[in-house]
Formats: C-alpha cells, structure tokens, sequence
C-alpha cells in the first residue's frame, strides 16, 4: 500500500518527490532514478512508472537548484533505458507466450500488450522509437518486439536512437522552460499537460475504434 501511495505521489508531482529524494540520499538520487527508468523499460509488469513527467522534472531541477548535473544524468539514463529496453526484450523473446496466456499481471493487463502489438504491426520498426513517447506503450513495446518476429539487429538500432532522443528531448525541454518562473509555479499543470499530450494518441485510438 505505501508504494502504491508513493507511486501516485510520484506520478501527480514528481518534481517534489524528487527534490525530497535528493534531500533525503544526496547523490545516490543518480542511482534512485536511474533505477526508475531501469524498471519502466525493463519489467513489462511495471508500465504504470512516471517517464515522460519525470525527465521534464530532472531538466527543471538541473536548471532551476543545480542539483542536478545533466552531464551526468542525461547518459546515465540513457544507459538505463537501453539497458532496461533490452532486457525486456528478451523476456518477451523466452516467456512472452507463457505471460500472454496469464492475462493481468500486477499493473499490466492483457489489452495492453494486443494494443501495443497492433502499434508495431502498423509502424513497423520506427514504432520502437515513436513507443519511447507513449506511456505503457513504452514500456510494453519491447516485450512485445522480443515475442514477435522483430529482429534482434533492426530492434537495437531503433532502441537506441529512441534512448538517445526520448532522454535528451524531454529533459532539455525541462531544463530551458523550467528556467521560466510560471512554468516553475505552476509545474503540476505542466505535468498534466504532459500526461494529455504523451496519452493522446491511445485515447485517439480509442475513439476511433470505438466509431
């Protein structure tokens, strides 16, 4: 129950959660969050972990307390979503049969992998990159490339030119309007708005299925 709390709290304001991690084990915050993006990309289970929220929040930071060194952070976790991207890929490459069969499996339930299976099938290869911006797709996008017929070789160019630009992207978005004051004041806003914009496509999606 408390890590489902910290979880919300995470998601609903990730800039305050972090500053009081930092408060709380100084530089050990680089290993915190490198964990974090380590877990998103990497357990197929754990699709609900902030992305997208939490890197604008690391650029705001770094711009705004110095607390953080984007020399450091930005390769840091670009290591970890590679890492994390790969390891789950061959997860779904040895046990993605078995998992589909299980149906819902803590935060991961089953129309989420057909859903994202469906985006591969339609983008082709490119979907690994476009994925790294779409909640859940993120996370569930190199499982479901690792059960299917993607080849090892095609996945890791698109992996890493999506590490590359999804990190670096998000977080220097954060670091030049958090230097803004009413980005900086109003940054729950901000995250919410980045939420819409990153879940816009599934709900799109939806609607159009739907009709």
């Amino acid at each position: 129950m408390e890590f489902i709390t910290f979880l919300l709290e995470f998601l609903k304001d990730p800039l305050t959660v972090i500053q009081e991690l930092i408060a709380t084990y100084d530089t050990l915050i680089y290993f915190l969050l490198f964990l974090v993006v380590f877990v998103e990309t990497g357990f197929v289970i754990m699709p609900l972990l902030p992305g997208d929220s939490m890197l604008f929040a690391i650029g705001v930071i770094a711009a705004t307390t110095g607390q953080l060194s984007m020399t450091i952070i930005i390769p840091l976790l670009i290591i970890a979503a590679l890492l994390g991207d790969n390891l789950n890929y061959f997860v779904g490459n040895k046990f993605g049969s078995y998992i589909k069969k299980r149906g819902n499996i803590l935060f991961l339930k089953k129309e989420y992998i057909t859903q994202t299976e469906t985006f591969l099938d339609k983008n082709g290869a490119k979907a690994i990159i476009l994925a790294r911006f779409v909640p859940i797709v993120r996370t569930i996008a190199p499982f479901v490339a690792g059960a299917g017929s993607m080849n090892y070789r095609t996945y890791l160019i698109n992996c890493i030119l999506g590490a590359i630009i999804w990190v670096n992207s998000i977080t220097f978005l954060g670091y030049f309007l958090g230097q803004i004051p009413w980005v900086k004041h109003n940054f729950e806003k901000v995250v919410l708005a980045i939420i819409i914009i990153s879940v816009l496509p599934i709900i799109l999606k939806l609607i159009k299925r739907k009709k």
